[in-house]
């Protein structure tokens, strides 16, 4: 079992089937729309402008009456059923440029959508306009220059096929089917990350549509106080039309795999765990889920992932093995792609998902006993918790070097719950992660930006930033003093 386990039951969901490029009919022509404004008030965009706009573009405006506008406004959490007045489905900078100046000039409500792989709903508005470059999924790979160039619609999958192709790999996350331009503004954790850092880490350029619609190019050279910013800071600049990422030489065999448990002894096996992976090497990774499946089974798992050289590998592997017989599961060589998940691109899922997010700096006796008591009492089999690994290069970078501050984590530790949809007991699910959370964050210090939730207190957004905060003030005043970009982990311009 993998740390997201609902995924392999179906919550993978970002439309994986293109909507054609094409032109939509202007079924809107000779209609104004109604739309809702930055500030929540109603606004009507003219017929004309609206028309302006669909003839400007290479990619398509999509608005409520075309036959596609249900399945363009699908998010990748079906608990969230946003419904955007216009949908721009852009296929270069060129259209991207125009929707920014369009939704600025209108006021116009703004979400952005790289990969869709938004938990919390953020990538969709009501009423407002999206801004999608889901489209956008071109993969460069420079294997003398050890770099890639990423379009903003990339997936995880994608690019790792890519780079594997050359034995070279950049750390992202742990699912194949999250967008790489999302992971990477918030942080991007993952099975390598230990070795080679944090995505962020890795970002060494790339090209932006600021607020007022200008076209930036972003590195050490030019603009680096963006280069800085983006490095853990968000969605908050501007709309990502390319990322170039430095690239790491690696085996495309690891060593890894996953050990399930019952969860009956989950305390004790717990401790012990927690004394040998604060002893881990760099090259070691390993993620700790517990969840709950069908006919009240209650399980603990680790997901491991060894990246360093083969002949070492069972050697830094064995105290796991020790911890006890699993249920199931093995350690064993493994390719890359395949601990990555990059085959499970699927489509839609039936699944509604809901989650709370932090960070600790240790697994303490108390948050086992928090974690395992809660597992315990989950009330369906879409429950889940997890401790996701990190250390190791990610603790070296010093907290001010980039916008991601807070570097000593050990874990980020998460609480989530999935149903049914649209039959399934949302309210039930969503108190239960509400009720575990409360138990658990008073234990946390600081947020994983990439598992902020919609409805956080504003206080926890600050401490997703910590010390940097102030900085990152200046620097959303200075590129989007209208906070046009505001459906993320926000940073208020004033």
């Amino acid at each position: 079992m993998k740390r997201r386990t609902f995924c392999t039951t179906g919550l993978v969901a970002l439309t994986a089937a293109s909507i054609p490029y094409r032109r939509a009919a202007a079924s809107t022509a000779g209609a104004d729309i109604a739309a809702v404004g930055l500030d929540g008030r109603q606004l009507t965009v003219k017929s004309a402008d609206v028309e302006e706009l669909r003839a400007g573009l290479r990619g398509e405006l999509i608005t409520a009456d075309q036959p596609s506008y249900d399945s363009a406004r699908r998010l990748w959490n079906p608990a969230f059923d946003r419904k955007p007045a216009l949908i721009v489905r852009c296929v270069g900078a060129a259209d991207v440029r125009r929707a920014v100046s369009f939704t600025a000039a209108n006021g116009l409500l703004t979400a952005v959508r790289g990969g869709g792989h938004s938990v919390s709903g953020q990538s969709g508005c009501d009423g407002g306009l999206v801004i999608d470059v889901s489209p956008m999924r071109a993969v460069e790979v420079d294997p003398i220059a050890k770099t890639a160039r990423v379009e903003a619609g990339a997936l995880l999958g994608q690019l790792d096929r890519e780079t594997l192709a050359f034995d070279l790999a950049t750390p992202v996350g742990t699912v194949a089917d999250t967008g790489v331009a999302g992971l990477t503004l918030g942080g991007g954790v993952g099975r390598i990350g230990r070795k080679f850092g944090l995505t962020c880490d890795n970002l060494i350029g790339a090209q932006l549509v600021t607020a007022d619609g200008r076209w930036l190019r972003v590195s050490q050279a030019e603009n680096p106080d963006l280069l800085w910013a983006l490095r853990g800071g968000g969605g908050n600049f501007g709309v990502l039309t390319s990322f170039t990422f430095r690239l790491h030489p690696v085996s495309p065999l690891m060593y890894g795999g996953s050990l399930t448990f019952p969860l009956t002894g989950a305390r004790e096996l717990l401790r012990n765990f927690v004394d040998l992976i604060a002893a881990a090497p760099d090259e070691l990774y390993v993620d700790t889920v517990m969840g709950t499946a069908a006919e009240g089974a209650r399980w603990l798992a680790f997901s491991v992932c060894c990246s360093g050289p083969p002949a070492d590998a069972e050697r830094v592997v064995a105290p796991l093995r020790k911890l006890g017989k699993p249920l199931k599961g093995e350690l064993t060589a493994t390719p890359y792609a395949k601990l990555q998940g990059s085959g499970d691109l699927r489509g839609i899922s039936p699944l509604g998902a809901y989650g709370k997010g932090g960070l600790v700096y240790g697994i303490t006796p108390t948050l086992i006993d928090t974690m395992v008591g809660f597992t315990e009492s989950a009330p369906s089999e879409g429950a889940m918790m997890w401790l996701q690994h990190q250390g190791g290069a990610i603790g070296r970078v010093a907290p001010k070097a980039t916008a991601y501050f807070n570097r000593g984590a050990s874990h980020n530790v998460g609480v989530f719950s999935s149903w049914k949809m649209p039959a399934g007991d949302t309210a039930r699910e969503v108190d239960w992660v509400r009720r575990a959370w409360g138990e658990i964050e008073p234990q946390t210090r600081g947020q994983y930006v990439n598992l902020a939730a919609s409805d956080d207190r504003e206080a926890r957004v600050h401490a997703a930033y910590g010390d940097n905060y102030p900085r990152l003030v200046a620097l959303k005043k200075r590129y989007d003093p209208a906070n046009l970009f505001r459906l993320n982990a926000n940073i208020k311009p004033a």
